[in-house]
């Protein structure tokens, strides 16, 4: 089988592409990706077996609605070129289209007209994650078009993803048939994220966030939090790693509340390296703002990446992790409170038989839901897309080929959570 994935994200920072890849390419498959370029990476290079094309840089993470749409188009007419070239020469079976945002599945009109078929990987929720990113509310011009881009790419598209179960709800009751969309959620590659030895050996008291830094993110909470409690732990240091609109905000923040020693404020590093810097951490902060609606419902991939490396975490009680996470693993912080975040980092800094506990039980819970245990999902929509196009039908996955934590709430009932 020969499969083509598109995202306007970089490869090697976006782990669960390359899972995708990884895996596909690991059973045989023939895996082209066509992504962002940081501008050190060559045009064209081959990644564990997978075929990277880099066609564009991402130049700011701080762009405008009009500039954004733009270089997005740019890119999708771009990587349609490629898509058809490649096509042509070497039919592809199935194109896997990685959203944000949703209109990318049209770069792949061409092969689909000529066989292939299309999956809609929504990663983040289109309408409500750009009107939180430009500040607009559902009743905008900009988040009812979102929604029709929405409803029409998924009528595009043979089958779609969605990266968690309150989505998929969302998507069912606005935009698709309950048959179309498969939850996948985002679970950790054990052969990067895993307990292993630390190899720092200071006294330091080290809390770390890596990710995307923007406003939903909230990691200005966690800089205040901090602040509050630095003369209680005089050998903390806080850790940030990652890029985005909110990085010069948080450094002129940290800047001043005269915390410069205190923190060590990093770019992107790749996955297997920011797996390293989890598993020599002693907590894990993932300050999610809960009364954002978009950051309330995006599922957090670092609080199951910690648990992985063995590593405790304290996070925001935010509408999805409190839905497929519980307190026996999970120290939560409520209503975005920053003196509510110091007194669970200040608790979990006091009580080290408190972290083991938590972060045991988290490890058992991550390893019941890595990707090795929950990959078979995405094979079924691969293979069965393939299967349904050679016998002429419409593909209708089996129940089990949806993948879910195990321990989530039951998703018939996730309605009455809202």
């Amino acid at each position: 089988m020969r499969v083509a994935m598109l995202a306007y994200a970089y490869y090697d920072g976006n782990s669960r592409i390359q899972q995708y890849a990884r895996a596909l390419r690991e059973r045989g498959d023939t895996v082209d990706v066509i992504a962002l370029n940081r501008g050190t990476s060559p045009l064209l290079e081959i990644v564990d077996g997978v075929n990277l094309y880099r066609p564009q840089r991402r130049k700011s993470h701080d762009e405008g609605l009009l500039r954004l749409s733009w270089r997005l188009l740019i890119f999708m007419v771009r990587s349609s070129v490629f898509l058809v070239r490649s096509h042509l020469k070497h039919r592809y079976d199935v194109i896997h289209i990685h959203s944000v945002p949703d209109f990318l599945v049209f770069a792949a009109a061409i092969p689909k007209l000529m066989g292939a078929s299309i999956i809609l990987d929504i990663h983040d929720i289109l309408p409500e994650f750009f009107t939180s990113k430009f500040q607009s509310d559902k009743k905008s011009r900009l988040f009812k078009f979102l929604v029709f881009v929405e409803r029409t790419s998924i009528r595009f598209s043979d089958h779609v993803i969605i990266a968690n179960p309150i989505w998929n709800e969302r998507l069912v009751s606005r935009s698709a048939k309950p048959s179309k969309v498969t939850t996948i959620g985002n679970f950790p590659d054990p052969e990067f994220f895993m307990p292993r030895p630390r190899d720092r050996h200071d006294n330091k008291f080290v809390i770390t966030y890596p990710g995307t830094l923007n406003w939903h993110q909230g990691v200005d909470i966690a800089v205040h939090a901090f602040a509050r409690i630095t003369n209680e732990i005089p050998d903390a240091e806080f850790h940030i790693y990652g890029e985005g609109p909110e990085k010069a905000n948080i450094e002129k923040l940290v800047q001043d509340l005269g915390l410069t020693s205190k923190f060590k404020i990093r770019d992107y590093v790749s996955t297997s390296d920011i797996a390293k810097v989890m598993a020599n951490t002693d907590l894990a902060v993932v300050p999610k703002r809960s009364k954002s609606g978009f950051g309330t419902e995006a599922a957090s991939t670092k609080i199951l990446e910690f648990m992985s490396c063995g590593v405790p975490v304290v996070a925001s009680r935010t509408r999805i992790d409190d839905l497929v996470h519980t307190e026996d693993r999970i120290m939560f912080f409520d209503n975005d409170d920053p003196d509510a975040l110091a007194d669970c980092i200040l608790t979990m800094y006091k009580n080290p038989a408190l972290r083991n506990r938590l972060a045991m039980n988290g490890l058992a819970h991550a390893k019941e839901n890595s990707w090795t245990m929950k990959k078979q999902g995405y094979f079924a929509i691969v293979d069965g897309l393939m299967s349904a196009k050679q016998d002429g039908r419409s593909y209708d996955p089996a129940p089990e080929s949806v993948s879910l934590p195990s321990g989530t709430a039951d998703f018939t009932k996730v309605s009455a959570k809202q």
